[in-house]
């Protein structure tokens, strides 16, 4: 009777492990694994965090999985905090969110170190005011980035900064500051038209060749399309330009995506959260690399935090 007994809770320990939710590798500063964040949102989110993280050194990612049933958020972002190690391990500043949208469950999980700066009681403010409304209306890309302003507002000590920050903040437009075309000499505008269509031809290419972000950089680079030619050539050639990428670039993108390097990596970021094109490794949280990654520092939270529902 005894063996039995041991054997039946063997059996039930063996299911409650395997029911635990699966940590996903942490493969950027935003893994959308849920899939409810948009292309430009991510790569938005992406560069915000990273800026903070330049500039305080806190690390802030971001989590999003369909459902972790039967695990409670709690535990969960826990498991992934201690997994992912997001900090630096002498200061453990780290902070998670984690947004599972089948279950209606979020949670901000803060590293030992922030506990001070980002209370309990403000992470639970930032979800009931903040990311909450969003949700219920179904936008998940402000609720996320105005929620994430709102912890890189506090950590970075605006108390009352608005919370639509740079992360859903178009791209500012040059002004009258650059030389005019009358102004420059032929040398040195030939010097700079070199240099600018380089660099708008380099980037144009890389959206092009890129499953995800690429269509964040279609709409990143109007502006530049319109702005830098402008100088250089006139307001005829520039309108056509703009006009020849506008047309060209999606055609050229649907063409590239029927390619089967392109499919591939598509099937890469999705399985294994990296792709390789052109030598340069693709991380699916937006960017390339060159080998190195995002990576935690080796931080620790002890349950500091908030969670929350909608």
């Amino acid at each position: 009777m005894s063996r039995a007994a041991g054997a039946l809770a063997l059996v039930l320990l063996t299911t409650v492990v395997a029911a635990a939710a699966d940590v996903p590798y942490l493969t950027g500063r935003v893994v959308d694994n849920a899939e409810i964040l948009s292309t430009d949102a991510r790569a938005r989110l992406t560069a915000a965090l990273k800026a903070h993280e330049d500039a305080t050194g806190n690390q802030i990612a971001v989590l999003t999985v369909r459902t972790i049933q039967p695990q409670s958020i709690e535990d969960y972002a826990v498991d992934v905090f201690k997994s992912w190690k997001l900090g630096q391990k002498e200061k453990n500043n780290g902070v998670l969110v984690v947004i599972v949208p089948q279950d209606r469950r979020m949670r901000i999980e803060v590293g030992y170190g922030l506990e001070p700066v980002l209370t309990d009681a403000t992470a639970g403010a930032i979800i009931r005011d903040v990311m909450t409304p969003a949700f219920k209306r179904g936008d998940y890309d402000a609720g996320v980035s105005e929620g994430v302003a709102a912890i890189v507002a506090r950590l970075e000590g605006k108390r009352d900064a608005a919370v639509a920050p740079a992360v859903s903040r178009p791209p500012a437009r040059a002004h009258q500051n650059f030389p005019s075309r009358a102004s420059m000499p032929w040398p040195q505008r030939i010097l700079f038209s070199l240099f600018v269509f380089s660099m708008l031809g380099l980037f144009t290419a890389i959206g092009i060749m890129t499953p995800g972000m690429g269509w964040f950089l279609y709409v990143f680079l109007i502006p530049f399309w319109s702005m830098f030619p402008m100088m250089l050539l006139g307001p005829m050639p520039t309108l056509v330009l703009v006009a020849v990428y506008l047309i060209g670039y999606p055609l050229a993108k649907l063409r590239v995506k029927r390619t089967a390097w392109y499919a591939k990596a598509e099937v890469d970021l999705k399985t294994k959260g990296t792709a390789s094109i052109g030598g340069f490794a693709l991380a699916s949280g937006g960017g390339f690399s060159s080998g190195g990654g995002f990576s935690g520092g080796g931080g620790s939270s002890g349950g500091g935090g908030a969670s929350g529902s909608w």
